[in-house]
């Protein structure tokens, strides 16, 4: 059984490696620069780093991103059902499509509620 997993093992050893043997030569082949309060101050695009910070996002973009992701999700679920549903429907009888009907029913259960409490309006 430990031959099947040895492969793997050396994979993991090589890339374990190679990423610490590349980090000592980093260390030993770069320069080390003498810092200063130019050097350490943050860098943006050619801007100098002077002012106030920049404007935060409001809560609503990042409840708009949640709910994206969560309905994005659904399509990752519903698409391997849609491929094999051909196939299985012949065992499983028609249990395989109800099943994926509750699924879809509680998705639009929650689209319906934060339709509701308004979630997806931009203008309030």
């Amino acid at each position: 059984m430990l031959e099947d997993y040895l492969p793997i093992l050396l994979q993991a050893i090589l890339a374990g490696g190679f990423a610490v043997v590349t980090l000592l030569v980093s260390v030993m082949l770069g320069r080390s620069a003498a810092r200063n309060k130019t050097k350490d101050s943050a860098y943006e695009c050619g801007m100098l780093p002077i002012g106030g910070d920049q404007p935060r996002f409001s809560v609503k973009f990042y409840i708009v991103a949640m709910l994206f992701v969560m309905f994005d999700i659904e399509v990752v679920f519903l698409y391997p059902w849609a491929v094999i549903f051909k196939d299985y429907v012949a065992e499983l009888g028609t249990d395989i499509f109800w099943w994926m009907l509750s699924f879809v029913g509680i998705l639009l259960v929650a689209f319906a509620y934060s339709w509701k409490k308004g979630a997806l309006r931009w203008d309030s």
